[in-house]
């Protein structure tokens, strides 16, 4: 006899045997024992869960010649030809591969026939939702007029799809996600018949990449157990499914919320260099950080150990529920780019890469804007009559900053408010507090404009302006040469008005002028304009004639 996959060897047969579909199983066994069983099922839920296997063991009780509690007895004739395949009143047919109307009109003309040996002819029709529609519209009046000797069990994962008329002439019973505690005690218990030696970790890690599915569940165990070598534990499963280890998680999810771009390069090049498949790792990163936010709100973990959940509580002191919950969407929308791509290890650390820049564009994007309020704040004048005190106080909701602190502006403020309080009295709206900018040449000042920038995390700014220029052209014109030409998609963020806005108000405060900015292309042979422009500018110095260029 040929080798036997191990969810056909250990396929349950009888209704007892199976888990997780107890509500199910006792509702089928009170029909067969009280006589009630109906012409028309639809057993529908996901892979693995029972369908199939529970119709194969209806169509053998309903038909078995000693049942026992509305279970079969698995020891007559018709229940041993049943399981051998021998018993042509049973018919076990895939609607995937015969689902033209030719198929269900041969089923028509069947049943017109008496059963040769069981009680009923079992018509079990697997994923039934594959039916073309003109199949089901032969199939609907034989499925609510049957003979009295035919019984049919339909069996899909997707009940969605079939017509509302094929669903109501079935009793439906949904067939729900076997739990991993259930999955474990059946594994146990093929583990200890195939002599082979597991961790209850290991069988854990099994039971949640089952996703539900028992199927699922003994299929990787036998696949865990082809080295020939009957003993698993959780490393031994990570390897030969691709799972990478829980630590390379840790580290790389750690990466991300401290947004250490390096950290997260050598994570995934580590992970790119023993093969494993990116998309089970970034699967894995989704689940670590959902239950990093489940930790946070309930406290507990089940399938971690003591170690791993010492460092999910680590985490889970450092980031937000908020933060979590957009790093898990943007993980998903990683996952969704990386299926569609060729190129999935470019993918990925373009995204981890993102990941990283992205939150520290947020941090110092939050800090800018605070120290944007105090700025604003500050120059509005709103303080003179107050005290150092007061005026921390009033800065400390957009700051958030202690109320020690005072600001330097303040207090230069205050102490002029001691020495010449009667005149700010008399002209308190014209007393306005102002912060003086830095005076100097937009040539000297231009280097330490770019070194604000990349000091302030601008960095996709600073990196189109380097190797850059700058030029008064006028007195309201600032020019940016690029000498090594200018780009369509640095053009792009250089005209950005946020960005456009920053390098004006970083000129201003080096320069102390307010001044436009226009960008030139040095590269270009369209660099005749600023000459013509000097050229009548000499024209007008030598006849003593009033001269201003206006862009």
């Amino acid at each position: 006899m040929g080798y036997t996959a191990l969810y056909r060897k250990f396929r349950p047969m009888t209704f007892s045997e199976m888990v997780g579909q107890e509500a199910i199983t006792r509702t089928l066994k009170n029909q067969i024992q009280a006589d009630r069983v109906g012409h028309a099922y639809l057993f529908n839920g996901g892979r693995g869960t029972g369908k199939t296997t529970a119709a194969k063991i209806m169509a053998r009780a309903i038909n078995c010649l000693n049942p026992k509690e509305g279970e079969p007895c698995n020891e007559c004739e018709i229940c041993k030809g049943a399981i051998n395949g021998s018993l042509t009143d049973i018919v076990e047919m895939d609607a995937a591969s015969n689902n033209s109307v030719e198929d269900i009109r041969s089923i028509r003309e069947e049943v017109n026939f008496l059963p040769t040996k069981a009680k009923y002819r079992v018509y079990i029709i697997d994923e039934v939702h594959m039916l073309s529609p003109g199949a089901f519209n032969a199939l609907l009046k034989t499925l609510e007029e049957p003979p009295e000797h035919v019984k049919f069990i339909l069996a899909t994962t997707e009940p969605q799809k079939l017509p509302a008329t094929i669903l109501s002439r079935c009793q439906r019973f949904d067939f729900k996600r076997i739990s991993n505690e259930s999955i474990i005690k059946r594994l146990e218990i093929v583990s200890k018949e195939s002599q082979i030696e597991t961790t209850e970790g290991a069988l854990r890690i099994i039971s949640v990449l089952a996703e539900g599915g028992m199927r699922d569940a003994l299929s990787i165990l036998e696949r865990c157990i082809q080295d020939g070598e009957n003993k698993l534990d959780e490393d031994k499963i990570r390897d030969l499914i691709g799972i990478p280890k829980m630590a390379l998680i840790h580290r790389i999810i750690q990466a991300i919320l401290t947004y250490d771009v390096e950290k997260a390069i050598e994570v995934s090049n580590e992970v790119i260099d023993q093969g494993k498949d990116l998309e089970t790792f970034l699967w894995e990163m989704i689940k670590y950080a959902k239950d990093i936010l489940v930790y946070q709100a309930c406290q507990t973990l089940g399938i971690y150990g003591a170690e791993e959940i010492e460092q999910i509580q680590k985490l889970a002191g450092q980031i937000t529920k908020e933060q979590l919950v957009k790093l898990v969407y943007d993980l998903s929308e990683l996952e969704n780019a990386m299926k569609w791509s060729s190129q999935k290890n470019i993918i990925f650390q373009a995204g981890m890469i993102r990941f990283c820049h992205q939150e520290s564009e947020d941090a110092n994007e939050s800090l800018g804007k605070r120290v944007q309020k105090i700025e604003e704040y500050l120059k509005s004048g709103a303080y003179p009559s107050t005290s150092p005190r007061q005026v921390a106080q009033e800065v400390q909701p957009y700051a958030n900053i202690n109320p020690s602190p005072i600001p330097p502006q303040a207090q230069s403020q205050f102490q002029s408010q001691k020495i010449n309080s009667e005149a700010l009295k008399v002209d308190q709206n014209s007393a306005q507090p102002k912060i003086k900018p830095k005076i100097g040449t937009i040539e000297q000042k231009w280097p330490s404009v770019l070194n604000q920038l990349k000091q302030n995390g601008k960095i996709v700014l600073y990196t189109n302006l380097m190797n850059t220029k700058a030029t008064k052209m006028n007195d309201m014109t600032v020019a940016i040469q690029f000498s090594k030409g200018l780009t369509s998609f640095g053009k792009t963020v250089l005209e950005k008005p946020e960005n456009k806005k920053e390098l004006e108000n970083l000129i201003y405060l080096e320069c102390g002028q307010e001044m436009q900015i226009k960008y030139i292309d040095s590269s270009s042979p369209t660099m005749a304009k600023p000459n013509l422009e000097q050229d009548l500018q000499n024209l007008a110095n030598q006849s003593d004639i009033p001269f201003q260029v206006i862009e």
